[in-house]
């Protein structure tokens, strides 16, 4: 599902500062980027594990996100999830990050590209 285009990129998340905006970006970018890579590999091997390396970068992204989501859990390490299960995941989190965009957003027009 693609997010209608804002009428004006200054005005994408008008209640949070310049900061707190960018952070967002980029946590909300990298969530997009790895949703996109474990959708992949899920796709090649549904039910194999995801590395180590891989699980630690996940939960640290969903930890940056706890700012915006709040109480978002993290994968146990110690059970190493699937591939599959963690883009299913991560794909539900994806859509509370742009309902919380979309909640955020002031335009000045109703003219939505």
């Amino acid at each position: 599902m693609k997010l209608p285009r804002f009428a004006s990129l200054t005005q994408l998340i008008s209640e949070m500062k310049a900061q707190e905006k960018h952070e967002f970006d980029k946590v909300h970018d990298q969530m997009r980027s790895l949703y996109h890579e474990l959708s992949v590999l899920s796709k090649k091997s549904t039910n194999t594990a995801i590395n180590k390396f891989k699980l630690k970068f996940v939960n640290s992204i969903l930890g940056q996100s706890n700012q915006f989501l709040k109480e978002i859990s993290l994968f146990d390490a110690d059970e190493m999830p699937s591939n599959s299960d963690v883009a299913l995941i991560l794909g539900q989190y994806l859509k509370c990050m742009e309902k919380f965009r979309i909640d955020n957003t002031k335009s000045d027009s109703l003219d939505w590209r």
